[in-house]
Parts: C-alpha cells; structure tokens; sequence
C-alpha cells in the first residue's frame, strides 16, 4: 500500500496528491472532476469521474434463429452485472418466441419495457439500489423458502396435492429475490459506495452470495418434493405409513436445521452451527433406515419407487445446504474486523 503525506494549502486546507499512474490510467487532467465516498469502515473511495448505474447501458444483438433460452440466459447475465438498462436489437426481426422470452424475462427480473417495434427492444430496472438492504432482502426470501419447505411436507403428509401446487408456484417468488440480491451484491462489487446504502461490507459479499444459492437450492428442494406429490397424487400411489412416517421425521428436523444455520449465519452464533454441523450424522442414519424400511417392502410400483427416492434425496441434500450456512457462519465469525 503506498503512504502519502498530508500537507497544508492555505491557512485551512489539507490536501493529498493523487498518484500519477492512476491519473494517467484514467486519463484525467486538470480541471477534471473525481467522486469520492466515505466507507462504513471511515476509509475514503476515489471514482474517476462522476459514477452513475443509470448511465450503465448495454446493447445485445440477437440473430433471427437464436433459441428463446440463451436471450434468457443474456438479459439475466446482464441484470445481474448491474446495467440499468438493455437494448436487444434483432439481427431481421424478433420472433413470436423471442418476444415473448423477452417480455417473461423482464417480468420476472421486475424491469419494464420502455421501447419496442419488431427490431429492437428496450428494458429497464427501475430498482434504486441505494434503497435496498440486504439483509432485509434476504430474510424475506428465506421467509418463503421455509414455508414452502414445511408446506411440502404437508402436502406430502395428507396427499394434499393443491397445497403441492402452491408450492411448486412459489419457487418462481425465491428466484425473482435471488436474482435482485445477486446483482446488488454485485453492484456493491463495483461501486464499493453502495455499502453505505445496502449494509454489506465487501468483504461478506462472497458469504452473502453463497447463502442466497443456499436458499435458493432449498426452495427448489422444496418444490420438488411437492412435484412428487403431485406426481403420486396423479397416479394414485400412496407410499407406505412406515416409511411416510419416518421420511416426515426426517424432513421436519432438516427444515428446523435449515431454519436454525440461517438466523445463527445472522447472529453469529457459532456454537448453533456446530450443533448443525454435528447433527448431519442423524440425517443420515434415518435417511439409511427409510431406505432399508422402503425396500424392505412388498412395493414394486415404478412411480412409487422414483418418488419416494427422489423425496430422500432432496431431504438429504436440504441438510447438506444447512451445514454448508452453518460452516459458512463460523468462517464469518472470525473474519478480521
């Protein structure tokens, strides 16, 4: 780090020369304007020029017989390196398809269409990011994660298959929150000026990013579950009281680890985490015993088989998402201040 000494201009200014080799990477000169911010941690941040995320634009090119999925693929990568706004522009025209992936995408990602005509259209998020707080955000988003989880495993206790719809629905709520927490911590990344506003300090940025695809995967795994109880709900097929009973058994403890590694990831609290970590092994003797008791059984059924395998799954790789926020809670908890 280079040091550079305070000296006095006039009777009471204090100035500090800026280096000469940013200067000329930035191609400043005299008379040129620079912002400055004062970080949460008192150190002070130098932009060249004046930083906007309005003036953060981009321009997307699309070929007639581009597949509606990599349009997707290319606004949301767009959304989430924070530019305000999105211009695609048809190499001929937009197909029914592409404008209909466009129109759903922009929905999903809460941006508007501002212009559009058969060549070009043009979208923009109308999020104030200065507005926004993280932990707020993702607390939300956990809320609903851990209501379809204990919603699926209703559905799944009383064959409820109305309640496993609404499940299956509200994955689209927690993407819609992933995608929005993503590109501010992203946009903290770039403009480190924003942990004034957001409550993120970069450098648990990394750990934020990973408990949002935590979160996310548990809202999944949720949503899955319900998918194959609508799948037994189709075809008729119960599974088993002794394994039912024992596959809740394991769903209700996982969703209470899950519950407990986040609200110990907010408060710090490292011995809960251990006490998550260390209560893996459980889930997976019972895990073990639900699968000697299934097969155990006199069923054959090729439904049934794949739902009840595939609902152990997803019970199993939830607790793993729980230990990964519980290890990511300890390593937070030592960073150095």
């Amino acid at each position: 780090m280079e040091r550079r000494k305070i000296i006095s201009l006039g009777r009471s200014s204090l100035v500090v020369s800026l280096p000469k080799h940013w200067i000329e990477m930035n191609e400043l000169k005299r008379g040129d304007m620079v912002s400055m911010a004062v970080q949460r941690d008192r150190s002070l941040v130098i932009f060249p020029g004046k930083r906007r995320s309005e003036d953060r634009k981009i321009t997307l090119h699309i070929d007639s017989d581009e597949k509606p999925v990599s349009i997707i693929r290319k606004v949301i990568a767009c959304y989430l390196n924070g530019y305000f706004g999105i211009r695609l522009v048809s190499r001929n025209i937009f197909t029914v398809a592409q404008q209909r992936a466009i129109r759903d995408i922009s929905r999903r990602l809460y941006m508007r269409i501002m212009e559009s005509d058969a060549k070009h259209i043009y979208i923009q998020t109308l999020i104030d990011e200065t507005k926004a707080s993280v932990d707020t955000v993702v607390r939300r988003m956990h809320a609903i994660a851990v209501s379809m989880y204990r919603d699926a495993l209703n559905s799944l206790r009383n064959g409820d298959v109305s309640l496993a719809k609404v499940v299956y629905s509200l994955d689209n709520d927690v993407d819609h929150f992933s995608f929005f927490i993503l590109r501010l911590i992203r946009s903290v990344i770039i403009n480190p000026e924003l942990t004034n506003y957001v409550g993120l300090e970069l450098i648990d940025c990394p750990d934020y990013q990973t408990l949002v695809h935590r979160i996310e995967q548990v809202a999944d795994r949720a949503a899955n579950i319900a998918k194959y109880t609508i799948m037994l709900g189709k075809a008729r097929k119960e599974i088993p009281d002794s394994v039912l009973e024992l596959t809740l058994k394991a769903g209700e403890e996982v969703s209470d680890a899950y519950e407990r590694a986040v609200k110990a990831f907010f408060s710090r609290d490292v011995a809960e985490a251990n006490k998550i970590i260390e209560s893996q092994e459980k889930i997976v003797r019972l895990d073990q015993e639900i699968a000697s008791r299934f097969f155990l059984s006199e069923t054959k059924n090729v439904v049934l088989c794949c739902s009840v395998c595939s609902i152990r799954d997803n019970i199993r790789e939830t607790m793993e998402h729980a230990v990964d926020i519980a290890d990511l809670t300890i390593d937070r908890s030592y960073k150095a201040i």
